[in-house]
C-alpha cells in the first residue's frame, strides 16, 4: 500500500527497473534498437525525443502492451520481459496513456474506485456477504482516495462526471487512478499535452507531491521541456529509436546532440543536403 515515504537519493536508490538492449521491430522497420535503462527506486526520470523517436514504443515495451524482438526487462530482480500488462500491473507499474482513457460517464471519484477494486478485488464471497474483511477494505479505499483527491486538488469535484471535466483536471483524475492501483512505478506519457500554461505550471506541482508524498518512481515521457526541465532528476534523449545522451537537466539543455535532434541545426563541418 502506498504511505508517505522519503525521497531517496540517486545515489542511494536500489535499482527498480532495468531494461537491457531492448529493441523492438514491426516487419522491416526498427523502431527502437539497443534500449536500455536503469531506474532507481524513488528516481524522477524522464524521456524526450522528436516525435517518432520511439518514446511511446519504450512505454508499450515496460507495460506488456508490445513485447520486445529482443532485450529483456527486469522489475527489481524479477524478470517481466513475457509478462503481461495485468501481471506488470499487479506488481506495480501503472501507466497513463497520451489520449486520456477515463471513464468519462463515471464521477472523479468512481473513476478511482474502480481502480482500487480492480486492484485489491475481494472476491465473489466476502463482496456478496460483506465480511469484515471486506468492510475494513471498503473503509481504507474510501481513506486512501480521499486522500488522493486532496493531494490532486480534486475534492471540489469528485461528483462531476469525468468527461465533463476540463482537460487538465481529465488529467489529474487519470494520475489518481494509477496511484488508486498501488504502483512502486507511475509510467506518465505526455501528461501536459493539449494542457495551457497554468495547467502546465499546475501538473509540475502535482507531479513533484505525489513523487515526494510517496517516494515513488516517475517514469515520465513529455514534449513539453518545461515539464521536464523542473521535474526530473535525469533525462534520456532518444533520437531515431536510439538512446541519443542521458544526463541531468542542465546538462542535457545544452548538448549539442540534443539541440540538432530538436532543431535540425547541421553538424559544424557538414554541408547542406548531405
Amino acid at each position: 500500500m502506498l504511505s508517505a515515504a522519503p525521497r531517496q537519493s540517486e545515489s542511494g536508490a536500489r535499482t527498480l527497473l532495468k531494461a537491457e538492449a531492448l529493441e523492438k521491430r514491426f516487419g522491416g522497420i526498427t523502431a527502437l534498437a539497443d534500449y536500455s535503462v536503469n531506474m532507481g527506486r524513488g528516481e524522477l526520470l524522464g524521456l524526450i525525443g522528436p516525435n517518432g523517436a520511439g518514446k511511446t514504443t519504450v512505454f508499450n515495451l515496460l507495460s506488456g502492451v508490445f513485447k520486445p524482438s529482443a532485450g529483456r526487462i527486469l522489475l527489481g530482480d524479477r524478470d517481466i520481459t513475457a509478462a503481461r500488462p495485468d501481471r506488470r500491473a499487479a506488481l506495480g507499474i501503472a501507466r497513463t496513456f497520451q489520449n486520456i482513457r477515463l471513464f468519462a460517464e463515471m464521477s472523479v471519484i468512481d473513476n478511482i474506485r474502480v481502480a482500487f477494486h480492480m486492484h485489491r478485488g475481494r472476491g465473489l464471497w466476502p463482496t456478496l456477504v460483506h465480511t469484515p474483511a471486506f468492510r475494513r477494505a471498503e473503509r481504507e479505499m474510501a481513506e486512501r482516495a480521499a486522500e488522493f483527491l486532496e493531494l490532486l486538488g480534486l475534492q471540489d469535484v469528485r461528483r462531476e462526471r469525468a468527461g465533463n471535466l476540463p482537460y487538465g483536471l481529465q488529467r489529474r483524475t487519470e494520475i489518481a487512478r494509477a496511484l488508486a492501483a498501488d504502483p512502486q512505478l507511475i509510467l506518465l506519457d505526455e501528461p501536459a499535452a493539449g494542457m495551457n500554461p497554468n495547467e502546465t505550471d499546475e501538473l509540475i506541482a502535482v507531479i513533484e507531491r505525489i513523487h515526494h508524498r510517496y517516494g515513488l518512481a516517475v517514469f515520465l515521457v513529455e514534449h513539453d521541456m518545461k515539464v521536464v526541465m523542473a521535474s526530473c532528476d535525469r533525462i534520456q534523449v532518444l533520437d531515431r529509436g536510439r538512446v541519443l545522451c542521458e544526463g541531468r537537466p542542465a546538462d542535457i539543455r545544452k548538448d549539442p546532440r540534443v539541440i540538432e535532434a530538436y532543431l535540425g541545426t547541421p553538424r559544424k563541418g557538414s554541408r547542406a543536403g548531405s
